[in-house]
């Protein structure tokens, strides 16, 4: 308060100084005539309301009127006026200078409101892009008092909200929880925003008629309309993300179900090769009571090979709900490629015995990745490869690194992958057309590979040509403490 009243007083000596030296200056140095006096006079009033306001020149302007009469018109050295003309010119430059002070204030006030609706609307613009970048109802709650404090520039920003008394702060002076009973009682009779003498703005939130919270705003002055935009802004905000997340439940409960009948209906279907071949080993076995050591070795191992091909589909789908469900535990650490490959060697070793496996792995940077997770993708791979290529063939695995990756490949010379689906075979269930009628499989290990590929933010592509061969890709981001 000392120090307005000190600028205040500062103000008024510098109006008063200025007006006696123009006054000195003409009355004893510079002989010039009393229009040229009072043109100079107006000059500094307008000067003066342009830059301090109405109240200094209108009381600068009589102060003004005065020495022009006593020291600039005859008879000079008083307050009389002999000539009716100097009345009218009096008057004139009175007038002149009141009237010239008020649409300089007009104008400077103009401008000021300008300024002031220009910093609102920068307020809200900031306010409603950030709001709009939020898409999830618990980041967007937590984040909320920050983006109004950033936004918005205040002391202390409180989001109040009636659904579980939840209080969210930013800034400084944050407030107690002993509060809550008092802003869930303002957020139920508030009807507009309110604004105390302390600067604190208390904004009611709304769900169409329905209440839904409070905000309080303090260290900012904007206008009510705009504090209400603010309100309106965060009641929109919360309400686009609780609809985006009902859709996104509603989609994923739909995709869930429709997931749900094609697993059944796949699995139902793949179900009944193994099981009745199966059921036709175990009936011969019952109803023939002689039968040749060898040809119930034959049943038998049909039995043995078709309960692991069912135990696999089993535990493949299972698998899968889980990584979708993100039910499985992955623990990310920096690793090299050739450790993926030596856990993938040893996963799979049925591969080396039956084809050529080469490996060309270059100094390469680690990867963030969880070793088991990848050493099945890399293991998948590679018994797809030898699966679908002819005995004794070589399959040939290699990695770069390129952007920030490291891609490794599994490339074979078997019968390839028609260009037509190419882009279906990660799909869950899906078989080629020429490859799953003689080759055993169930249509999900790509599935998963993918799957657990993008919980690693990497990729996994395919690139095949008929009878000649395919090349399978994946990538893995590298490790940032990697040196």
């Amino acid at each position: 308060m000392n120090s307005r009243r000190f600028a205040e007083i500062t103000r008024w000596s510098i109006a008063f100084g200025v007006l006696a030296v123009i006054v000195v200056l003409y009355h004893r140095w510079i002989v010039v005539n009393p229009t040229t006096v009072a043109l100079t006079l107006l000059l500094y009033i307008l000067v003066l309301a342009a830059q301090w306001g109405l109240r200094h020149a209108v009381v600068i302007s009589l102060a003004a009127t005065a020495c022009y009469n006593f020291y600039f018109l005859p008879p000079i050295g008083t307050f009389v006026i002999s000539d009716p003309e100097n009345w009218l010119a009096l008057l004139a430059f009175l007038a002149t200078s009141v009237i010239g002070s008020r649409l300089a204030q007009k104008a400077r006030d103009e401008a000021e409101e300008a300024r002031v609706r220009q910093r609102e609307i920068e307020v809200l613009f900031t306010l409603s892009r950030e709001l709009l970048q939020t898409e999830n109802v618990a980041a967007l709650v937590h984040a909320l008092p920050e983006l109004i404090n950033s936004s918005a520039r205040a002391e202390a920003v409180v989001l109040y909200l009636l659904e579980g008394d939840r209080l969210y702060q930013s800034g400084l002076n944050l407030i107690s929880g002993v509060e809550i009973p008092h802003f869930r009682q303002l957020a139920l009779t508030l009807s507009g925003p309110e604004t105390s003498a302390g600067e604190e703005t208390l904004i009611p939130l709304r769900a169409g008629v329905r209440p839904r919270g409070l905000l309080m705003v303090r260290g900012v002055r904007l206008s009510p309309e705009s504090f209400q935009a603010i309100g309106d802004l965060v009641s929109i905000a919360l309400d686009r993300a609780q609809a985006l997340e009902d859709v996104a439940k509603s989609e994923a409960t739909k995709e869930s179900e429709r997931l749900r009948t094609l697993i059944l209906d796949s699995i139902t279907h793949e179900l009944r090769t193994p099981l009745t071949s199966i059921k036709g080993a175990a009936s011969t076995l019952l109803t023939v009571e002689t039968m040749a050591d060898e040809d119930r070795r034959e049943l038998l191992t049909i039995v043995d090979e078709e309960s692991d091909r069912l135990n696999r589909l089993v535990s493949q789908a299972v698998e899968m709900a889980q990584i979708e469900a993100q039910e499985i535990h992955m623990n990310f650490s920096p690793i090299s490629i050739a450790e993926v490959v030596e856990h993938a060697r040893t996963g799979c070793g049925s591969v080396e015995s039956t084809h050529a496996l080469s490996v060309n792995l270059p100094p390469l940077s680690k990867v963030m990745a969880d070793t088991e997770m990848v050493g099945k993708v890399l293991c998948n791979l590679l018994e797809n490869a030898a699966k679908y290529s002819k005995p004794n063939s070589s399959i040939v695995v290699s990695a770069e690194e390129r952007d920030g990756f490291v891609l490794t490949s599994v490339a074979d010379r078997g019968i390839g992958i028609d260009s037509t689906e190419q882009a279906l075979i990660f799909d869950r269930l899906y078989r080629s057309r020429a490859q799953g009628g003689g080759t055993p499989g169930t249509g999900m290990g790509l599935a998963i590979s993918r799957a657990i590929v993008e919980s690693h933010a990497g990729t996994l592509t395919v690139t095949s040509q008929l009878d000649h061969g395919s090349v399978f890709t994946f990538s893995l981001p590298v490790a940032r403490s990697s040196n």
